[in-house]
């Protein structure tokens, strides 16, 4: 019984596509709203949903051909500062690469209408040591100006909590 159970919740944990927001607009077209000046607000929440962290990026982003940097500075509510540097490559019409110093390999993203997809490996300094956590990660364009993104991090299969960012293109 308790595997049914567990089989049941593990299925009505299906993964969206996003295919499912091919005719969404506006259409995101990554090189036009990550270039320039980006500022962002987040906030971690633990899995029961209890906010725990704070913060704020600016980003500095701006593409040569298919490669893209976004240089993004956090600052947190505690205080701390962090930065990271993202390159990413166009592989395809609809798809990217990105990597980091503290990208474990490379993330894997999709474009579908308003939406992308990102699939990565994340080194997360916790209390002094460094976890990686799966980010399962959807970005949404909402106007030419505004982006939302929400990312949900797991270990081992486990659902630790998740990140949500609103994006200000200046």
């Amino acid at each position: 019984m308790f595997a049914g159970l567990l089989l049941c919740l593990l299925s009505a944990c299906g993964s969206i596509e996003p295919a499912t927001y091919a005719q969404e607009k506006p259409v995101l077209d990554l090189q036009q709203y990550f270039n320039g000046k980006l500022q962002a607000h987040g906030m971690f929440q633990d899995r029961s949903g209890k906010v725990i962290k704070r913060f704020e990026v600016d980003m500095d982003c701006q593409w040569q051909g298919e490669v893209g940097t976004l240089d993004e500075r956090f600052v947190y509510s505690d205080g701390t500062r962090q930065r990271r540097v993202w390159t990413l490559r166009k592989t395809g019409p609809n798809t990217v690469t990105g990597t980091a110093d503290d990208v474990i390999g490379e993330a894997r993203g999709e474009i579908a209408g308003n939406a992308l997809h990102w699939s990565y490996v994340l080194a997360l300094p916790v209390d002094g040591k460094v976890y990686n956590v799966n980010f399962d990660d959807w970005m949404y364009l909402m106007t030419d100006r505004v982006m939302l993104n929400r990312a949900a991090m797991s270990k081992f299969g486990l659902h630790l909590g998740d990140v949500t960012l609103s994006f200000y293109k200046q």
